[in-house]
Parts: C-alpha cells; structure tokens; sequence
C-alpha cells in the first residue's frame, strides 16, 4: 500500500445537512469534529507506508474509524458497517452519504502497520497535541497515575496443564510447517495423548499420577526436541516459534537427572513469575499478584491530568508484565510525559509508585514533586510506638556518626547493600554502652543496637514525605488521587480495559493506547458539549447520614 497525504476534506454539505436534522441536539462525535477538526492528518502516518504500489484508504480516516470503534466496543465488521450506514461517522469522517466506506481487513492492517513501525503512542500524542492547542491540557499542572490487572486472551493453567499444552501446541504447529517429517518422527499413541486439549477431567486424579504423567509428557517432549536437534535434522525446524517455545519450557519445568527427564520442583529450581511461560500460546502473559488477587496477563498503569476547571484526559499509558511492580515504572511514566513536554509539577501515586530513591530521582531529574504515602517502618519499636525507631537517633552524616537518645555514640558505620538491594548504611553502638544502658528495653530486643538507614539523600526525603503526610495540606492534595480509580472503573467497564484482546504484550499494549484514546476523545466531547465533571458518589445511607449531621 501507498500513501500520498492529502488535506482533510470538508464535510460534504449534503452531509452535513442530514447530520444537523437527525441530531439537532447535538451529537458527541459531531462536536468533537466542529471544534477540534479532524486530530488526525494523513502526514502524521506517512512513515508508515511505502511510496508505489495501490493506494491506501486515508490513514487519518482509519484512525477517526479505530478511535470510533473502541469507543463504542465494536468488532471491525461492526465499524465498517457503521461507516456505510451512521450519519455521525460520515460528518467525522467527511464522506458522502452514498460512500459505501471499505472492507473490514484494513482496520486490522492499520493495526498491524501501528506496531511494526513501533508507533503505538503516535495517536494518543496527536489527540494531546491538539487538546493542548485548545487548552484543554496544560503543562507542569498536575497528575495521578494508578494500574490495574488484565487479563490475557488465554486459559490459565497449571504446571503440568501448561506442560501437555506446550508439546500439543508444538505437535500441530509441526503438522501444518512439517507433516511429513512429524508423520516419521511422532509416535501413534502421541495422538490420544496430545490430541484434546489438556483439561483437569482428562488428567489423572492424585498427586503419584500426575506426577507420572508429568513425567510421560516431559520424557515425550524430550524424545520431540531430540529428534528436531540431532545431527541431520532440517535446521529451519529450530526455529519454528512453537518449537522454540517447547525448548524454553522444557527448561523451565523439567531436568535431566540420571539420563531421565525429572519433573522440577521447588528444591531444584524453578523461574521467578516473570520469566516463567504460563501458557504456550502467549508467552508474554506471566502470573501475577496483588493482594488477594490472582492473575495471568499483564498490567496497565494510566496516567491523566486532574487538574481544576479542565476535562481528565489520560496522558500516557504503560503496560507490562503482571510481576512488574508499579515502581519499576514510574521512571518510565515521567520520561515518556518529559518527551510529550506534559510532565506535571505534581503527581500523585500510590504507595507502590515511590520509595526513597524514587523521591529523589524524581525531584533531580525531573523536576515532579511524587506525592503519596510512604512505606510505614515496620520495625516493632516504629509499629508499637513505645520504643526507640531511627528517626530517634541523631544522625551526622558528615561525621558518619549516630547518637542514640542516652547520648551514646555509635562504635562503626558500614554502607551495605539491604535484602530489596537499596544502598544503606548499617550503624552499631557497643555492646557495652547497651548491656549498662537504662533504656535497653526500649530501644533493642538483642545484646546491643543496629540501626540501618537509607543513604543521607534517600533518607532525608524519606522523613520529609514522612513528615508531610502528618499535614492538612497534605491530605487535602492526596484527596484528588482516589479519581483515577473511577477512571480505572470506566475503562474496565465501559471499554473493557481488563481483558486482553489480543495475544502479546506489544498487541495488548496498543489495544491499552487505543483504549485511552478512545476515552479522552469521549471526555472531550461530553467536555465540548458542556457535560460537567461528575462529583463523587455517595451511598444513600451517607447521603442521609450527612444531611441529618449538617
């Protein structure tokens, strides 16, 4: 396909008449288009398409048509059902009422072009750019970022499900690439083996049969690999994705013990859930955990303005794998806003979004004051509040010397390297000043005292977030936090943003960006039309509780 951008036509008069009779009220996709234009041009893709060959419907078209179609949760042969028969979708996408718009297939291929040109932001940054030019959205104000679990397109499984599943993957993935050499290499029984998908009523009951079968299936994956690697094979089967696929897990799950293949268990090692495939046919999608939730997929993590007196529209999005904690990505939320010139001046997070390093990092490179609640001290003289915690101690750091608060000094001062790998500096006093010691009791459980404290930087940022979520100021600013979770609520709700549609990290994370666009460009329009922001809901029993108080 090729592409020569052209100017984004008028709506056609005919058009627009029809569309002002059947909506005299006005219309969300109509206000949109008279008062922000198109958004998209066909410039913005060009990188996308080649010079020669047959001409490419208009990429800004199919952009206007995507937004649309998540906005409305439609498959493509809904969407372009609706760009033949909606007068709406004709107005905003500046088509005769006779058009009979395009195939389906060419929303799936501008999808396909999104990610192999590795644009997946280029529409969401094109919708901010235009709302900022109408100032909708400003710079250095401030944001709130919180994530949530999604789940993958597939079946969870267990170990030994994921085993069976991962050699019937490989079996058929070889039948349609290799079927004649599988007809040699299989052995007959492998297809009542390998041929119904393994589900619990059809594995053995008990732990000793699952454990020979477990055993059966990794010593048949084996036989498999074995024939695909010995010397004469066609190289090209190597690398068949399924294959390829078999190999890693067969590592993951099994060794070889003895010249047998021997079922892994904990004792002899097993992957952390964020290298371990939980299904062969996604192997993106890891096991994850949050609280008292469990999940297979990933995590989406949404940033937006919240600003007073302007809409709530989603700045930047971020998937990753369901382990990844919410810290690893705050860097990358603040690195992506500093690109897109938004980064906030304040940003409001949750406890797993900062920890002392973060707060520094953030305020030096960035700029971005992170506001939230820190880690508590989890030491018992902290969480029982009737012994000495560190913030006790008199710490000078130029001396590298801490005075504990009897006034005796600290006998040596050691950088070391804590369990979560944070640099810290683990402090001593003597023995014998804490056996004489009036306070011992208070202070320390053991013969003598240890105090460990973050690097002099980390630490004094720590204590002064610390210090300010004692403050009225404080907690009315973390007040504007709790919207993102009614932001949250709407994409899983109205957009299903917890269900991947796709299979992928990369597919999933577009379907996430296509998602937020979808939601600014209808915050926007309910903005446009004069829609005021909602207020917080209330249970009836709050509601009459206050009005009984007042």
């Amino acid at each position: 396909m090729s592409l020569r951008p052209h100017p984004v036509p008028a709506v056609p008069e005919e058009t627009a008449r029809v569309a002002r009779a059947a909506f005299p009220s006005g219309n969300l996709f109509l206000e949109v288009r008279d008062q922000l234009g198109a958004v998209f041009a066909d410039q913005d893709f060009a990188p996308l398409f080649s010079k020669r060959g047959q001409p490419a419907e208009a990429p800004w078209r199919l952009a206007l048509v995507t937004v649309m179609q998540y906005a409305e949760g439609l498959s493509d042969r809904q969407a372009a059902d609706a760009v033949r028969s909606r007068i709406d979708w004709k107005y905003v996408l500046s088509l005769e009422l006779t058009d009979s718009g395009f195939d389906s297939t060419v929303l799936c291929e501008f999808r396909a072009r999104l990610l192999s040109g590795q644009v997946e932001q280029l529409m969401l940054d094109a919708l901010l750019k235009v709302c900022r030019e109408h100032k909708l959205i400003k710079a250095h104000g401030r944001q709130r970022t919180d994530s949530t679990s999604v789940l993958a397109a597939i079946r969870a499984l267990n170990r030994l499900q994921c085993a069976n599943e991962t050699l019937r993957h490989a079996l058929n993935s070889l039948a349609v690439v290799a079927p004649e050499w599988l007809r040699v290499n299989a052995r007959p029984e492998w297809v009542e083996s390998y041929g119904p998908r393994a589900d619990d009523y059809n594995l053995p009951p008990g732990k000793e049969k699952r454990l020979a079968r477990a055993l059966a299936v990794g010593a048949d994956g084996d036989t498999l690999l074995s024939a695909i690697y010995v010397e004469g094979a066609p190289a090209w089967l190597r690398e068949v994705p399924a294959v390829e696929t078999l190999r890693r897990v067969w590592i993951q799950q099994y060794y070889i013990e003895g010249g047998a293949v021997t079922w892994r268990t904990e004792k002899e090692g097993i992957p952390p859930s964020r290298h371990f495939i939980s299904s062969p046919y996604d192997t993106d999608a890891h096991f994850g955990r949050k609280r008292t939730t469990q999940w297979v997929g990933y995590k989406v993590h949404l940033t937006e303005t919240c600003d007073d007196e302007l809409p709530r529209l989603i700045t930047h999005v971020e998937t990753t794998s369901a382990p990844i904690s919410d810290g690893a990505v705050t860097s990358d939320v603040h690195r992506a806003l500093e690109k897109k010139a938004l980064l906030p001046s304040i940003h409001l997070v949750d406890t797993g979004y900062l920890d002392a390093d973060l707060l520094v990092k953030t305020k030096k490179e960035f700029a971005v004051d992170l506001v939230g609640p820190t880690r508590p001290d989890y030491r018992w003289q902290a969480r029982e509040g009737k012994g000495f915690d560190a913030h006790s101690f008199h710490i000078d750091w130029e001396q590298r010397e801490a005075t504990c608060p009897e006034g005796r000094k600290s006998i040596s001062w050691t950088p070391a390297i804590d369990g979560q790998k944070n640099e810290v500096v683990k402090i001593k006093f003597s023995m014998t000043d804490c056996r004489t010691c009036p306070s011992q009791k208070s202070c320390t459980r053991g013969v003598r005292r240890t105090v460990t404290l973050r690097r002099q930087e980390q630490y004094a940022a720590l204590q002064e977030a610390r210090q300010r979520e004692t403050t009225e100021a404080y907690i009315e600013e973390y007040k504007k936090r709790a919207g993102i979770e009614g932001t949250i609520s709407q994409g899983v709700r109205a957009f299903k943003l917890r269900r991947a549609r796709y299979i992928g990290e990369a597919k999933t994370n577009l379907q996430h960006v296509l998602t937020a666009v979808a939601m600014n460009f209808v915050r926007v329009g309910r903005w446009l039309m004069g829609e005021p922001l909602a207020h917080t809901r209330q249970t009836r029993f709050v509601r009459l509780m206050s009005q009984t108080t007042g």
